[in-house]
């Protein structure tokens, strides 16, 4: 198996499934994934097509990919800026055409990621619930320009494809655009330092979808061995539905806190200045996360606020999707939300990312 992208939430999640479940996995990334080290780890700039081919090009037998690797603007709004297309189509090309120069014959599955914007660019509206037999969206997207070049590359060859589309996904990884983890923890370690309860900082409720990260990676192998998933997309989800404030309770008590009552709050602005006071916390409580916050959030700041709809007196169009496709065609795993929030966050302070309760 080969993980491109293997230090961000969904290859990470990815890599280290595929080495409990025993198979042989090379991680390509920049940074060397933490607790991979079973992984054959390749630090490589996918943007750079020198590089890429040459560490690409010298792996042998990879029968399996999936590809993680997405670059994204500030503000996590450049998925429709022509040239952050480009350049993730270029991440896409700088994996696939050295593999497939170098081991003709060798690639069994390729499992490419997108995701619900396919349906309609956030804020239109879009079917309810949208399936996968939906024509293509009439925006501009990066998902497009891959599926195409995917496509065209897979014609007259031996291999196949496998599209997820997952919903809002939560995991465990650091630094990530779109993990809203991090920015949640942050967010309420300085909140307990003051004593304060977990207050809501968002606007209007509205019902989503979420995704483990795990549930996802326990698709992709899924996909990875599965005729039903040759050549074709799924919605993915966790098979539950979930809104903010109906969790927050059980947020709160799995970071030891007592919940608290709606008090609005643009995390993007006012998170940022509270750098010496997290660098602080992380001393304090001896954590292994890291002290900027930039570092340990990402854009997080930014994605959380649109996921927690701040500032929004209405709520956006529904965005949900049927998952059944999935279903019939044999991945019937689900997971419950909430507990998932529970896990995850638990799992943050046992790695030392966040302070216990």
């Amino acid at each position: 198996m080969l993980v491109a992208g293997a230090s961000g939430l969904v290859g990470y999640a990815a890599a280290r499934h595929f080495l409990r479940r025993g198979w042989r996995v090379t991680a390509l990334s920049r940074r060397q994934p933490t607790e991979l080290e079973a992984a054959r780890h390749l630090p490589v700039d996918l943007s750079d097509a020198r590089a890429s081919h040459e560490a690409v090009g010298s792996l042998r037998d990879v029968t399996h990919v999936v590809f993680a690797a997405y670059s994204e603007e500030p503000g996590t709004q450049g998925w429709r800026e022509p040239r952050q297309m480009q350049f993730n189509l270029a991440l896409l090309r700088n994996t696939l055409d050295p593999l497939l120069a170098r081991q003709p014959g060798t690639l069994r599955q390729f499992t490419l990621l997108q995701g619900t914007k396919a349906y309609g660019a956030p804020g239109d509206a879009i079917p309810i619930p949208a399936r996968e037999n939906a024509p293509r969206a009439p925006h501009a997207a990066f998902y497009w320009l891959q599926e195409d070049y995917v496509r065209e590359r897979q014609l007259g060859q031996g291999w196949h494809w496998t599209i997820l589309r997952p919903q809002v996904i939560f995991g465990e990884s650091l630094g990530s655009h779109m993990n809203i983890i991090p920015a949640l923890g942050a967010y309420a370690a300085l909140l307990k330092e003051q004593g304060e309860p977990l207050h809501f900082p968002g606007g209007v409720s509205w019902v989503r979808e979420a995704v483990d990260a795990d549930h996802l990676a326990r698709v992709c192998e899924w996909a990875a061995g599965s005729a039903g998933a040759r050549n074709e997309t799924f919605n993915v989800t966790n098979g539950d539905v979930y809104e903010w404030r109906n969790l927050w309770p059980a947020i709160a008590a799995a970071l030891g806190m007592r919940c608290g009552g709606d008090r609005p709050l643009r995390l993007a602005e006012a998170m940022p200045p509270q750098q010496q006071r997290w660098a602080a916390i992380v001393r304090r409580h001896g954590l292994q996360a890291p002290e900027s916050l930039d570092d340990f959030v990402g854009q997080g700041f930014s994605y959380a606020d649109r996921q927690f709809c701040f500032g929004l007196q209405a709520p956006p169009p529904a965005r949900l999707v049927s998952t059944i496709k999935l279903r019939q065609a044999g991945f019937h795993d689900c997971v419950d939300t909430e507990a998932m929030f529970g896990r995850i966050l638990g799992n943050f302070q046992a790695r030392g990312w966040l302070p216990r309760p």
